[in-house]
């Protein structure tokens, strides 16, 4: 991948952009869009969107969610220790002993997850996952009205971790769940308008996944797309302790290409084109089976209006919704490039009514 997109992806995936809270995220991708995109705009719910050839009548959406999960203050103390709740769903085993940054109108302040020592600590509190009430944030306040002079209710919180580079094209940080689909659906437009497609091609950064996709369900309904693509990350099952999960979900390995999903929730008319694209042009790939609606916004893209034929692709990520993601750049290529090469063998005839 050319270093100025690394450095794009860079920039993008250190904002700080938990659910609801997209805002920096979605500036910092419309800036980089409007460098080739026909138009870029943002709607009322938050969604950032960049389209060409917005004349077309036969419409193609291509998104990936910019949030992360992350916390949120919900009260400070008369000692200045702030309460918080998480936006999204957390392994409760990864917060406490975390450095934060809160996200305040004055800018990102430092913070830690406090918790009671495991010397003064019972047997069961030992044995037991702590819940957030058990919890705090240390900003250093001496006391809640100071604590309210640097944050207010209702302010955002990440943990405080950046995206750096681990070795051999893997890189690792919090977040890539999901700004690395956001990612990948801006360099699919940048590479469909490289080859001059002559449909409209919209690649939208939605909000609000980690709360049930609903800047999906929004900004689907204002595109009214004739063809969905959803990015996002699915589950490695190449590190310990996933025998079991290969059974459910197959054996997914970090390099071994973009996953498609198949099931209720993919188009198969779309499915299979996605996978004779992939094997004209020599796209390694992996499937994962899939019995009902996902997790995705593909589940919302699907059910906009009348229906829309939909495809699911994620990129293989290990240790998802932790601040130490790893996902590999060639699999990140290879999604931006098979969506291209796919959408651009498409026509305003071409159907996806199931034969």
């Amino acid at each position: 991948m050319q270093k100025k997109r690394i450095d794009f992806l860079k920039q993008l995936m250190n904002t700080v952009c938990p659910t609801g809270y997209e805002e920096e995220a979605a500036r910092v991708w419309r800036d980089e869009a409007a460098q080739f995109a026909d138009r870029t705009w943002g709607d009322v719910h938050g969604n950032a969107i960049a389209a060409i050839n917005e004349e077309a009548p036969f419409r193609v959406m291509i998104a990936g969610h910019l949030d992360e999960i992350g916390l949120m203050i919900t009260y400070a103390d008369d000692n200045g220790f702030l309460s918080f709740t998480g936006l999204g769903g957390w392994d409760m085993a990864i917060i406490p002993g975390q450095r934060v940054r809160i996200r305040t109108a004055k800018g990102a302040i430092l913070g830690v997850i406090g918790r009671k020592p495991i010397h003064l600590m019972k047997e069961e509190e030992r044995k037991a996952l702590p819940k957030f009430e058990d919890l705090w944030i240390d900003i250093g306040a001496k006391n809640k009205a100071a604590a309210l002079k640097l944050v207010a209710l209702g302010d955002p919180a990440v943990l405080d971790y950046g995206v750096e580079d681990l070795r051999d094209g893997i890189i690792v940080g919090r977040g890539i769940d999901d700004r690395i689909g956001a990612f990948i659906a801006l360099e699919a437009l940048r590479l469909l308008k490289e080859k001059k497609t002559k449909l409209g091609i919209y690649a939208v950064a939605t909000v609000q996944e980690e709360i049930g996709s609903r800047g999906a369900q929004t900004s689907g309904f204002g595109i009214d797309p004739h063809v969905g693509i959803a990015i996002d990350v699915g589950f490695c099952t190449d590190h310990p302790g996933m025998d079991d999960a290969k059974k459910k979900w197959g054996e997914v390995t970090m390099r071994g290409g973009p996953i498609i999903t198949r099931g209720p929730n993919a188009n198969p008319q779309l499915y299979r084109r996605f996978v004779e694209t992939a094997e004209k042009n020599q796209i390694a790939f992996q499937v994962e089976p899939y019995p009902r609606g996902t997790g995705t916004d593909g589940n919302e893209i699907q059910l906009v209006r009348s229906g829309v034929p939909t495809a699911i692709l994620s990129v293989p990520n290990r240790y998802m919704h932790s601040p130490c993601e790893l996902v590999h750049l060639d699999d990140v290529e290879n999604t931006a490039k098979w969506i291209a090469l796919t959408v651009a063998g498409m026509t305003a005839k071409t159907t996806f009514i199931p034969s």
